[in-house]
């Protein structure tokens, strides 16, 4: 059993059949910050969605919150995501339904049955990102900034050990970048690792942390 949350040795990222990244090595480890760094396009997404599952390994080894990514069935990928909480840059919430209930949505979807227990993981989740007065609003009616902490409170609902953010202030101003970037740093002192994903270097230079680079295919 790696130590790591993330274990990845001599792997090859593709998209079909297009090699995206070459000998990937990777190694956070439990409770760890990390930028990944490098220009739009240049295979930041295609590695997250390797370690998400949604792209197959084709080649090398990478173990991801104790699950291996070269052997991992379908059927498993719904367990492995509940031990993860992605954070994208399009917020991708439900704009029917209000705070509250876009929570509960993932609730209720990853297999939780009571409804105490239900609202009050809500609670602690909309506390922890700053939400808690915003409960009853609808998604339209936060700021940018509000509706990515209610992405981040939804990833948080089934406490993961590691939090994927792609590109998570790419459609925010720089004010409300420094506090999304404030509040998931915060967030290893709860006990869970961050691999954020950006090519923001103003954001990234205001709160240093370990980068690793993207570019010509490879990581550094």
């Amino acid at each position: 059993m790696s130590s790591y949350i993330i274990d990845i040795k001599n792997a090859s990222i593709y998209q079909q059949s297009n090699l995206i990244l070459a000998d990937v090595n990777l190694q956070i480890a439990e409770k760890e910050f990390v930028y990944l760094v490098g220009k739009t396009g240049f295979g930041k997404s295609s590695l997250l969605k390797t370690l998400y599952a949604e792209l197959p390994l084709k080649k090398g080894s990478a173990t991801i919150a104790g699950f291996d990514l070269a052997t991992i069935k379908k059927k498993e990928i719904p367990l492995l995501r509940r031990k993860l909480g992605m954070v994208f840059q399009d917020f991708q919430l439900l704009w029917d339904r209000n705070v509250t209930d876009n929570l509960l949505f993932v609730l209720q979807a990853t297999g939780w049955k009571s409804s105490a227990e239900m609202k009050q993981r809500c609670n602690v989740v909309l506390q922890m990102c700053g939400l808690g007065n915003k409960a009853p609003k609808m998604p339209h009616q936060l700021s940018g900034g509000e509706q990515q902490r209610l992405a981040i409170a939804r990833a948080l609902l089934n406490s993961p050990k590691l939090i994927l953010a792609d590109e998570p202030t790419g459609n925010l101003d720089p004010e409300s970048s420094a506090e999304i970037v404030e509040l998931l740093r915060s967030l290893v002192n709860d006990g869970c690792a961050v691999l954020m994903a950006s090519h923001d270097m103003g954001v990234i230079s205001s709160f240093p942390a370990r980068q690793i680079k993207v570019e010509n295919g490879r990581l550094f």
